[in-house]
């Protein structure tokens, strides 16, 4: 199944290893995003930052989507960042335990152990 246009247009390159999401993190959006999230780190080098200051709400599916990708990218011995993420993503993040995946802050750590 192909993505839209708007599916497209939610992602903003920036530069070759950034770029910006300006969409709404939901249950609603995850579909497409999940899709053209993963073509861009398929295509990405070795490392992509996403900016998420563009991201106007957020849901723990959408929560769950950013998780996934980081996954995959993980999956593709990629390294992908999150950076600007808005305060009730963070505070969603906070509420589900993980936060340092989402900030950067600590990521390694929380990943390598679990916490």
């Amino acid at each position: 199944m192909q993505g839209t246009d708007a599916d497209h247009e939610a992602f903003v390159r920036e530069s070759d290893t950034r770029v910006r999401l300006l969409s709404p993190l939901r249950f609603t959006t995850v579909p497409a995003l999940r899709r053209r999230g993963l073509e861009l780190i398929g295509a990405a080098g070795a490392e992509l930052t996403i900016d998420l200051s563009g991201v106007s709400s957020a849901d723990s599916a959408g929560l769950a989507l950013l998780i996934d990708w980081l996954a995959r990218a993980r999956a593709d011995h990629k390294t992908l960042h999150y950076v600007q993420p808005p305060e009730a993503l963070r505070a969603l993040a906070r509420l589900s335990d993980v936060e340092p995946l989402i900030t950067g802050k600590d990521a390694e750590r929380a990943v390598r152990t679990g916490s």
